[in-house]
């Protein structure tokens, strides 16, 4: 077999716009998956306030939010199956993380049928739907993690972000209609509800880093709507009042419809970074598209146009003519007019080809530049978060203390975080062994 440029430099493109396919394909399946999260989320909430209050609230809601999810799951059964096929560009990790996901959707039936019974409390449900929801995420970010262009890299870290504000946006819905609808304050509760906060802040920030400007500014203007103050109010309400005392039940509705407001307003953001993932594929398929067609060119200019010295060989050993003198490379001396025509000619294409490449190379700085930027967000919030499941493991201390820890160890040594995280992960057993188990670091 003859190995030849047109064939490596056409290869290569292709292969790019079939990972630029393959990344449509998993776009389309992270809208699912996004769609299917907020039902179950719709759900979960439902749940919340429907096992709180003994059954005698909120059993349509739970059932509109049930039927949707049931549609969703059965669009994303579909997806699953798809992936199984070679032109989907399916990895061995995603292929395991959708096992897991399925593995998930396939006990939901059951959790359901324990709160048709009451079978469960309203915090066991909410945790239990989360569970199911956190193998989602984690299939969402994997997918973002394993992007390889630019402009797709940078949305898709938008969205795990938004996605992630938006889980914890909805545990705060749920158990704090719970607490509502129970009629008194558990202190347990109170604290993630305080925790949820916070985890909201945290991934909407990383959100609005890598949204484009048009995102950022409406999501921004909707942190200035009345529904976003009532909200902020009965935080301070449910997040001030002591252990123990008696909340309004009544607001229990109050609480799910201020809150559903603002994840319905996550939803459409949501939408919106979909639709510009979607616009984003296609946009970078048609200009690989594009830079195949002109390598196509330009590698038929090069056919067609050889060097001078060629055709000067072609004329000296033309049939039936006389030739005038035997073929020389004429580096030191002036070329016959015709060797010129054909030398400019060659240039001109030259030209164009080191031109297309020059371009391609800036391209191609730009485009790394974006993806370290976006692997870099990814892998400091890996290393953070296993960070913080060390120290949760290994002292017993609660999500939110644990990052506070890393957040003074990083202030108190003028540190990054992400490099107190990787100190962190680097101590051995034998130095949490000595913390005295559940003491503060």
């Amino acid at each position: 077999m003859t190995l030849s440029l047109s064939a490596l430099v056409l290869r290569a493109k292709q292969l790019d716009i079939d990972a630029i396919g393959h990344l449509s394909h998993r776009v389309e399946l992270v809208s699912v998956v996004a769609e299917l999260i907020h039902a179950l989320q719709s759900e979960r909430g439902a749940c919340s306030i429907h096992l709180a209050s003994g059954g005698t609230r909120f059993g349509a809601e739970r059932q509109s939010a049930m039927v949707q999810a049931l549609a969703l799951e059965a669009a994303l059964r579909e997806r699953f199956a798809q992936q199984l096929q070679p032109d989907q560009g399916a990895t061995p990790r995603t292929l395991s993380l959708l096992a897991w996901a399925l593995l998930d959707l396939d006990a939901l039936s059951e959790l359901r049928a324990r709160v048709d019974q009451h079978g469960l409390s309203a915090h066991e449900a909410v945790a239990a739907f989360s569970q199911l929801i956190a193998g989602l995420l984690e299939l969402t970010f994997h997918v973002a993690d394993a992007a390889q262009h630019p402009g797709i890299s940078r949305l898709l870290v938008a969205l795990v972000h938004l996605l992630q504000g938006k889980e914890a946006a909805g545990q705060e819905r749920a158990v704090g209609a719970q607490l509502f609808a129970s009629g008194h304050n558990e202190e347990a509760e109170q604290q993630r509800v305080v925790h949820l906060i916070d985890a909201q802040e945290r991934s909407l920030a990383v959100f609005e880093e890598f949204a484009d400007a048009a995102l950022r500014a409406r999501w921004q203007q909707h942190q200035l709507t009345p529904k976003v103050a009532q909200l902020e109010r009965l935080r301070r309400a449910l997040c001030t009042a002591r252990p123990g005392a008696a909340l309004d039940t009544a607001v229990s509705e109050t609480w799910f419809d201020v809150a559903s407001e603002r994840i319905t307003e996550m939803h459409a953001v949501q939408a919106e970074l979909v639709q510009g993932l979607r616009q984003s594929c296609q946009a970078q398929w048609r200009a690989a598209q594009q830079d195949l067609q002109d390598s196509e060119g330009l590698l038929q200019k090069l056919r067609d146009n050889p060097p001078p010295h060629t055709h000067a060989v072609a004329r000296f050993f033309e049939a039936g003519v006389a030739p005038e003198a035997a073929p020389v490379l004429s580096a030191m001396g002036e070329a016959p007019a015709a060797a010129k025509a054909s030398q400019a000619r060659d240039q001109a294409a030259m030209s164009s080809l080191m031109a297309l490449l020059e371009t391609q190379s800036a391209r191609l700085s730009s485009m790394e530049v974006e993806l370290d930027a976006a692997r870099r967000a990814l892998h400091e919030r890996k290393v953070i978060e296993r960070a913080k499941g060390a120290l949760m493991s290994r002292l017993g201390m609660s999500e939110e203390a644990a990052f506070r820890s890393l957040q003074k160890a990083a202030m108190d040594h003028n540190k990054r975080l992400l490099d107190v995280a990787e100190a962190t992960l680097a101590l051995p057993d034998a130095f949490f062994a000595g913390q005295g188990g559940t003491r503060q670091p």
